[in-house]
Order: structure tokens, then C-alpha cells, then sequence
């Protein structure tokens, strides 16, 4: 992979990172669906919020991305639920999955489309160092209270459907077709802004 091609596709991905979240109800032959290291595709619009509380139902995506749109700035009224939005087609890598009683949360990382192969086949410390704060917000959250304004029919409704697959379980994406190579240790120093690539320094990022 050219070098530019990487800095690009890592800067896309990781630069202005925020969290978001989705909570619904999903029974346990849908959520053994997901494994972690896996590319999964949402057909349709990801409605997900910036608040996050207790969680309401069995189950929470946390969902990390640079690219979702802020609702309110079209509706103000949907300020109060912290509406944010991704486009149909969007693709992340399943980068954890926790557990705590009945509750479950995956967290996931939406990556650009040019990007597939790349997140398949790598794994980086940018990753790792969010994962860390996608279990802490889980175990800080998981037994408190609900978030009232995210209790309404109508955002139950938008939340309500698994991502990356149909409410039979279906797969959107079949990401075993994508060609595995050698799994590559991608180290990021930020400070520095240079990559390192199975511990050989590479390029400078951003």
C-alpha cells in the first residue's frame, strides 16, 4: 500500500474521532453474529445519539466515528437526544465485545470504504487506546440510569434494528472474501506522526 494511500485512509478514519450510541433489544442468535476483527456493512441510515446513560435494553452499540452528522443543525429539536446520523453504505470493523449480566456492548469502528482491506488486515494501537475507553464508558454506565429523552416510540423505532444484518440474522457483507495477508502491527506515534509497520518505521501521518 502506497504510503500516501495509508496516511490518507488512517487520517480519514481516526482524525476528529467521537463515540456515539445506539441501544436496542437483540436476542442472543443475532449478537453471536458479531466476532471481533470482522468488517460489517449497514445498508441504511445509522441513527445513533452523542448522550450516553444507562442502557435501555439487553444491548449497546458504541459506535466511534469522524463522519456522523449532526442532526440538529436541521431539526433543533434534535439537539435533546444528541441526533447524529450516518449515511447508507457504512462500513466498521467490530474491534470488541463485552459483556456484564444481561447487558452486551459492541463497539464498532466506522471506516472509510476505500478501507476494508486494510482494517481486515491489521490491527494498531490507535485501536487498542480507544477500545480501552469504549470498556471503561461500559462499565461506567452499564447500571445507570436511562436517558428519559431517549425513551421515546420514535426513537425506539429508528434504533430498534441490528447493524450490518437483517432482522433474521442475515449478513449484509460477507467480509471472509476478503484476501487475508500477513496481519500487520500498525504502531502510530501521534506525537512524532510517524508510522510504524510491524516495528519498522514507515511514514509520516498527519
Amino acid at each position: 500500500m502506497k504510503n500516501e494511500r495509508l496516511k490518507t485512509m488512517y487520517h480519514e478514519t481516526f482524525s476528529g474521532l467521537k463515540l456515539f450510541y445506539r441501544d436496542t433489544d437483540l436476542p442472543e442468535n443475532l449478537i453471536s453474529n458479531y466476532k471481533i476483527g470482522q468488517i460489517i456493512q449497514e445498508r441504511g441510515f445509522t441513527d445513533m445519539s452523542s448522550i450516553g446513560g444507562g442502557i435501555s435494553g439487553n444491548f449497546r452499540y458504541l459506535i466511534a466515528s469522524a463522519h456522523a452528522k449532526d442532526i440538529s443543525k436541521f431539526n433543533p429539536d434534535s439537539a435533546k437526544i444528541g441526533h447524529f446520523l450516518l449515511d447508507s453504505i457504512a462500513y466498521f470493523k467490530v474491534l470488541d465485545i463485552q459483556k456484564i449480566g444481561n447487558k452486551t456492548q459492541i463497539f464498532l469502528l466506522n471506516i472509510p470504504d476505500n478501507a476494508i482491506s486494510l482494517f481486515k488486515n491489521s490491527t494498531s494501537n490507535l485501536e487498542e487506546e480507544i477500545t480501552e475507553k469504549a470498556r471503561k464508558k461500559f462499565k461506567d454506565k452499564v447500571d445507570t440510569a436511562v436517558i428519559s429523552e431517549l425513551q421515546t416510540e420514535d426513537w425506539k423505532q429508528r434504533t430498534k434494528s441490528p447493524i450490518g444484518m437483517s432482522e433474521a440474522g442475515e449478513l449484509f457483507f460477507d467480509d471472509s472474501k476478503i484476501k487475508i495477508e500477513e496481519l500487520k502491527r500498525i504502531e502510530v506515534d501521534t506525537e512524532n506522526k510517524i508510522i510504524h509497520i510491524n516495528k519498522k518505521p514507515w511514514w509520516k501521518i498527519w
